[in-house]
């Protein structure tokens, strides 16, 4: 009768037989040195490479105050792209974004406004570079080569306004290299009515997802 054995390493040597050594072998003092150069490499890399995505890829944001309700609400957690801006910088084009993307931006001027000239606003792109933007009895019509008899895009945009009317008395042409903007809830929205439309170079990015609060999240 053949005997099996539990594990197949376990087998007799025969009499006779020298047991091969068994060598315990120890990293050298080099390779412990550079197991611990890595550990720190990686430590110190690590922030430095969050950095450069929150500086050129994506950023989190929180939503404040009521200008993009009703789609946006205060204190809301967002996940902006900043990919597209930083390959238009690289590649020396304007990033110029798609009508009714939801964008981030700064804006200078925004101390006449008794606002920090600082601060980024987040706002939804109406008019594009080269369009006749028009606001005139609470309606927002905009003109170009395919629209020649204008069309007004709260219609035919997928969003939902806050505010059925849209003060102002605007009509201007849209600069090269520049969108027009505006907040859903138009009663309450300081936007390109009052401050003008917004040069390519001062975009940040656009909104591509929220994510808090959990059950409101969406993308964009």
């Amino acid at each position: 009768m053949t005997e099996q054995l539990e594990n197949p390493g376990d087998i007799p040597q025969q009499a006779g037989t020298p047991r091969p050594e068994r060598v315990q072998t120890k990293p050298s003092r080099r390779e412990g040195a550079k197991n611990v150069a890595s550990t720190i490499a990686v430590l110190l890399l690590a922030p430095i490479f969050a950095i450069l995505l929150t500086a050129f890829v994506f950023q989190s944001y929180q939503v404040d105050g009521p200008s993009m309700q009703s789609t946006l609400f205060n204190n809301d957690r967002l996940i902006v792209w900043k990919a597209p801006r930083t390959w238009a910088r690289l590649t020396k084009h304007a990033y110029i974004p798609k009508r009714g993307d939801i964008i981030v931006f700064t804006d200078p001027n925004l101390a006449q406004f008794g606002q920090d000239p600082n601060k980024q606003l987040i706002k939804r792109v109406i008019g594009l570079p080269g369009e006749r933007v028009v606001v005139a009895n609470n309606v927002v019509t905009i003109y170009n080569t395919g629209h020649p008899q204008g069309f007004n895009p709260d219609f035919t945009l997928p969003y939902q306004r806050l505010g059925h009317d849209t003060a102002g008395n605007i009509d201007l042409t849209v600069p090269k290299d520049h969108v027009f903007v505006m907040g859903d809830n138009r009663p309450d929205s300081l936007d390109s009515r009052m401050f003008g439309p917004v040069p390519a170079d001062h975009i940040v990015g656009k909104l591509i997802i929220r994510v808090l609060p959990v059950n409101e999240m969406r993308r964009f």
